[in-house]
């Protein structure tokens, strides 16, 4: 190995290592935030239901592509929301092209005679996916709030109850709730998604939203203000994330976002990888669309501080976090024998040290996410240390699939916008075999990652001759990472 080359790899590496550190301590600031605001006791605004003059008309959008599965537990969930029916309409926004069109329409029909307001809307095309459908919905909705479902959700009865009320502050934009997970416990998969999920809706969303940075919508579980979607110029479909897209381009705008952690509006978790799968890739490759389309707004804006643009840029750059984790996952073999052959560069190996505390700090952050839903005990604290490391293990198994995500996102590359499979699991019971919806396809990305599970178990033999066994750990976990991913992902297609 050239000495240039040597060089190279180490600049790439430290780099790497030193954006996951900074994104560790806006974490950690997030932390601080989230404590701090835990502290107060907010009280939420009232209005009086008995006064027509008080209640808002809501619209309900219901976006629905193929949801043969669960879109009945869907209806009949939203048929049950309390509200005045003289103040409430449901669109059924079905771009479905399967025989669940039929099944609905006779589920929307029976609701009909119920008195319920709702409508079966299609479309002769997808153009623009679910932004395309909203928007469309948007155009003829005659309320002037729009809370907005996806298929796997079930808003509890009194869920309208307890949001449309914050809009009483007319510069409040967007209202979000917290998601649960009714099919948490199925499987180590769904435990996984949980774990990320609390952490996102409990230390990210309040730790912005309490000092008034910016949030993102998260696509369901929230309610607008028509007039706030329609001065942020509407739904746009050029981006796989169009909830943050539109969300970025709200707050530019000066309207506020509420983030209601005590409000738990429960959904489906996928229970298969390859369901997962789908559902990262258009995460992450819409986070990075929209690093491209919004940076330079935020950097840019005139009515924000410094502290709230830097929590912007880091939020918008979240997911080009798993490029740089896999660039140094990648890149620690060759380091390894750097140091070997190269003696004097060994004291490269201190910026080695930004990575474990990076590890440090999130797994205190974590902490404090999980035990403010699942408890401080002891026995759920030894829980936490097992499930931090496990969701960390199958979080690099991931980076690869994640990173292409983030290159194309970058790149501008344009792809579909694939839904995420529901199962309607909602017990240990349930079986996911035999969904119609699932890949049965080998992708290349699952023989790279098979790859990078036997060069991950090449990192781990190599500590021996190289006799140092600094990162054998970190190969370890690797390679557990890409085995359940790639192996998980061979088994969902029997």
């Amino acid at each position: 190995m050239g000495l240039t080359i040597a060089y190279i790899i180490i600049a790439i590496y430290t780099v790497a290592l030193l954006l996951i550190f900074f994104y560790s301590l806006a974490q950690l600031n997030l932390l601080v935030n989230y404590l701090g605001q835990k502290k107060r006791n907010e009280v939420a605004p009232k209005f009086n239901l008995l006064d027509p003059k008080e209640i808002p008309f809501v619209t309900i959008q219901l976006p629905i592509y193929n949801e043969k599965y669960v879109v009945e537990r869907l209806l009949d969930n939203i048929a049950k929301i309390e509200y005045p029916k003289s103040k409430l309409e449901i669109q059924v926004l079905d771009d479905s092209t399967d025989d669940s069109v039929v099944e609905t329409a006779e589920r929307v029909k029976a609701l009909q005679a119920t008195g319920l307001d709702i409508q079966h809307i299609r479309r002769e095309n997808r153009e623009g996916f679910k932004a395309g459908a909203l928007k469309e919905g948007l155009n003829i909705a005659k309320g002037d709030f729009i809370a907005i479902f996806d298929a796997d959700f079930l808003p509890d009865p009194d869920w309208l109850k307890k949001t449309v009320i914050y809009f009483k502050d007319e510069e409040i934009g967007v209202v979000q709730t917290r998601w649960g997970h009714i099919n948490r416990d199925y499987s180590t998969l769904t435990r996984i998604q949980a774990f990320a999920l609390d952490a996102h809706f409990t230390l990210e969303q309040v730790g912005r939203n309490s000092k008034g940075h910016f949030i993102n919508f998260n696509g369901t579980a929230g309610i607008w203000r028509k007039q706030c979607i329609l001065d942020a110029g509407n739904w746009e479909g050029d981006t796989l994330t169009e909830d943050l897209d539109l969300s970025y381009r709200a707050q530019l705008k000066n309207w506020k976002f509420k983030y209601l952690e005590d409000v738990e509006t429960p959904a489906e978790l996928p229970v298969v990888i390859s369901a997962a799968r789908s559902q990262q890739f258009r995460w992450n490759k819409g986070g990075a669309e929209n690093f491209r389309k919004s940076v330079w707004s935020v950097i840019s804006a005139k009515n924000i501080s410094l502290k709230t643009k830097f929590h912007g840029v880091m939020h918008l750059l979240n997911s080009s976090m798993f490029l740089c984790v896999f660039l140094v996952s990648v890149l620690s073999i060759p380091m390894l024998y750097i140091k070997n052959i190269y003696g004097h560069l060994g004291w490269v190996f201190e910026v080695t040290s930004f990575f474990i505390i990076s590890t440090i700090i999130l797994f205190i952050c974590y902490w404090f996410t999980y035990k403010s839903i699942q408890g401080s005990s002891f026995d759920n604290f030894v829980d936490y240390i097992k499930l931090f490391f496990t969701f960390f293990s199958v979080a690099l198994g991931f980076s690869l699939h994640n990173s292409v995500a983030v290159l194309e996102g970058h790149m501008g590359k344009r792809s579909e916008f694939v839904r995420t499979p529901k199962f309607n699991i909602n017990n240990l019971t349930d079986s996911w075999k035999g969904n119609k919806y699932l890949a049965k396809k080998l992708s290349p990305n699952m023989i790279l990652e098979f790859a990078l599970m036997v060069y991950f178990l090449f990192g781990m033999y190599s500590a021996i001759p190289l006799n140092d066994y600094g990162l054998f750990p970190f190969h370890f976990m690797l390679f557990l990472g890409f085995g359940f991913v790639f192996f998980k992902s061979l088994t969902a297609k029997a």
